[in-house]
């Protein structure tokens, strides 16, 4: 599986929302979706600042995620945005592989 990081901000519904339902039962329904989808949340917190909620996921595919995303955001409550996460050991790799690039402008 891979990992993906969500950052979300609720919109001023969604925070109505959650003052009903409470931070607790909006865990579990992220987690019971994530789980529909073969996935499992791995951490999850509530911040202030720029983002409101911010979760550390595991999910099947890049598709799993943008079904996600897209459905999250077609509510209307939540603005957010997902982000491919790699190991340590996968950054290594990356760095491994050569390609034949040219700069813009570069001859």
């Amino acid at each position: 599986m891979a990992k993906y990081m969500y950052q979300a901000s609720y919109t001023l519904e969604g925070v109505r929302g959650l003052l009903k339902e409470t931070a607790s039962g909006r865990r579990k329904a992220i987690e019971s979706a994530i789980g529909a989808l073969g996935g499992k949340v791995e951490s999850f917190y509530y911040c202030f600042g720029e983002d409101d909620v911010v979760l550390i996921m595991d999910l099947p595919n890049n598709v799993s995620a943008a079904g996600l995303g897209m459905t999250v955001a077609a509510s209307g409550m939540v603005q957010g945005r997902i982000t491919p996460l790699l190991t340590v050991e996968e950054a290594d790799k990356a760095l491994g592989v050569k390609i034949g690039y040219r700069p813009p402008g570069q001859p």
